[in-house]
């Protein structure tokens, strides 16, 4: 078997990044069990940069499938204007808007994704690119995500875009040995919650 290779998202990879994304969403552990909508974290968390920015979602192939894949956009700012006005409205009717307080981590996540302003953190304004990447287990810890991060940075760089940020839940802390590997720092945010901003420059 051929070492998987990476190469730029085709329309015929929908089904396998979804399952990727959900496969994943559990602090990186599957979140199938979590989530009764199997659609509602790719459709936050893949899907739109898929569609939104497909020159910078490039996918781990094992030879027949998609297997991994990383995705971002070099502007958030345009990205979440990008998000409300062009893909919002693709999504949002099979996921509704909760009515008052989320009460579950299926509504908190739905009330996210019909909020893209959610993106603009003011304290990672100097990093306008951001991204997300997930693995099939039996893909991790191979250097694939070494190889897909470096072609991702080098695309961004392409883009203008001087340094990139993230996102992770604090819980994933085998993730975040991966990241400061990966030359990510800590970018301190005010009442960040469950989560960790990470940053770094794509030279």
């Amino acid at each position: 078997m051929s070492a998987p290779t990476i190469r730029l998202y085709r329309p015929e990879d929908r089904d396998a990044v979804y399952d990727i994304c959900i496969r994943t969403g559990n602090a990186g552990g599957d979140a199938r069990g979590v989530y009764r909508d199997h659609d509602l974290l790719p459709d936050m968390f893949v899907g739109p940069y898929t569609v939104l920015e497909p020159d910078l979602a490039f996918m781990l192939d094992d030879g027949g499938r998609a297997v991994g894949y990383v995705v971002g956009t070099s502007n958030t700012p345009r990205f979440a204007k990008d998000f409300r006005e062009r893909w919002l409205p693709t999504v949002a009717a099979r996921h509704p808007l909760p009515p008052g307080k989320p009460a579950t981590i299926e509504e908190t996540m739905a009330a996210l994704l019909h909020n893209p302003e959610h993106m603009l953190t003011p304290e990672v304004a100097d990093y306008p690119a951001h991204l997300h990447i997930d693995l099939l287990p039996e893909y991790q810890g191979q250097g694939h995500g070494r190889r897909m991060l470096t072609t991702l940075f080098a695309a961004l760089d392409r883009a203008g875009a001087p340094r990139v940020h993230l996102v992770l839940a604090t819980a994933n802390t085998a993730a975040r040995v991966f990241y400061d590997r990966m030359g990510f720092h800590e970018i301190p945010v005010a009442d960040p919650g469950v989560v960790t901003y990470l940053g770094r420059s794509t030279a």
